[in-house]
């Protein structure tokens, strides 16, 4: 259940329209999928929230677009959020990312989970080595 009702026709709103055109042409796709029809409730907040996907995700970079949604898994399965753990997921597939990086990912994630919970439980103090201030440049 969604705590906000989705619009019956959003492109009503020039600003959605011109929202939901930019993802569909970023995206070389017709599908606009439910994070953004139901952001489309405040016209503001979904500009604002597609500009910043868009120059993140969208726009050439250091890093390679699957490990960016790799990166967006890993960081949503911490966070909880199954819809963007499902959306990047499918993104990461489109873009290449293969059955065994998947299972890598998997991996990777569940070690981190697994060693974060013993570091945060033994409070464990930081390396000087580990301390960006104290190292030598």
């Amino acid at each position: 259940m969604s705590t906000v009702s989705k619009a019956q026709n959003p492109e009503a709103d020039p600003r959605v329209k011109a929202v939901f055109d930019d993802i569909r042409t970023t995206r070389k796709s017709d599908f606009i999928n439910n994070m953004w029809l139901y952001l489309a409730f405040d016209p503001d907040l979904l500009e604002k929230t597609w500009a910043e996907v868009k120059a993140v995700m969208a726009t050439p970079s250091a890093l390679d677009p699957v490990v960016k949604e790799m990166l967006y898994i890993a960081v949503s399965v911490t966070n909880g959020c199954s819809y963007c753990a499902h959306s990047h997921t499918a993104a990461a597939k489109a873009k290449g990312m293969t059955k065994e990086e998947h299972a890598d990912l998997m991996r990777v994630i569940a070690l981190a989970g697994k060693t974060n919970q013993l570091a945060t439980a033994l409070q464990l103090p930081v390396d000087t080595a580990f301390d960006a201030d104290t190292k030598p440049s």
